[in-house]
């Protein structure tokens, strides 16, 4: 195959504890998954159906722990918020898939970022329009490595959290999760088929806040991982 231009870099995630890396295809996130959340949005936690919002492939931004991260500060925004979250990866595809054969389907789980600019995003909703200017814009989505289902297991419950600067921000628990892992992999694979290398971010609790440069941010999940940058 002969490309017209040189092909873009392949997105990927590295493997904790191994020097493989987990080649990024799509990344889906879940709107509103905790109920507190969804009530400091100023929306009805009752559960309905899930929706969901992407972002590009390379919005993901490697973030291994030993190696100083800088991420930096975006343009267009005066209010760029945190949303810690549980990610789940794809190593199985498929379409219409059912809700207990979901495990069979999940490579691995790491804690994600899913920074917004706030203040576009309120805008955005105000007007009905689509949110791409305020949740995938570059370097939107810091990943810490991939944990292999077989050193983490299935998390169903436990701790996540994030603070800024050394104070807790964010505190939940997966089991809060209006939509579980297996509900939300099975209810998005209804709308797109999935496949290998696709990551999902299956939604914050509540706390979530802005950030300005120079703040340190450090996110984790109970037996799967955790995170640390600088906003530049």
């Amino acid at each position: 195959m002969e490309f017209a231009i040189v092909p873009p870099a392949q997105a990927a995630i590295p493997v904790a504890g191994s020097a493989a890396v987990f080649p990024v295809r799509r990344i889906y996130c879940v709107g509103r998954n905790y109920a507190a959340h969804a009530r400091e949005m100023g929306a009805d936690p009752s559960r309905e159906a899930p929706f969901f919002f992407c972002k590009p492939a390379d919005a993901a931004v490697p973030v291994v722990p030993g190696v100083p991260t800088a991420l930096p500060y975006p343009a267009s925004t005066k209010d760029f918020h945190y949303e810690a979250e549980l990610v789940v990866a794809i190593g199985l595809g498929g379409a219409d898939i059912p809700v207990e054969a979901v495990p069979g389907h999940i490579w691995g789980y790491t804690v994600g970022l899913d920074m917004t600019r706030r203040d576009l995003q309120a805008a955005l909703k105000a007007k009905g329009h689509p949110w791409e200017a305020a949740k995938a814009f570059d370097r939107s989505a810091p990943i810490a490595p991939l944990v292999p289902v077989a050193a983490c297991g299935h998390p169903q419950a436990g701790a996540i959290w994030l603070t800024v600067n050394g104070r807790r921000r964010q505190q939940g628990d997966l089991g809060e999760m209006i939509w579980s892992v297996a509900e939300i992999v099975a209810r998005l694979s209804t709308l797109f088929r999935l496949e290998p290398g696709d990551l999902i971010f299956t939604g914050t609790p509540e706390g979530v806040g802005p950030v300005v440069p120079g703040d340190a941010i450090e996110a984790g999940v109970e037996g799967v991982g955790r995170l640390a940058l600088a906003i530049a």
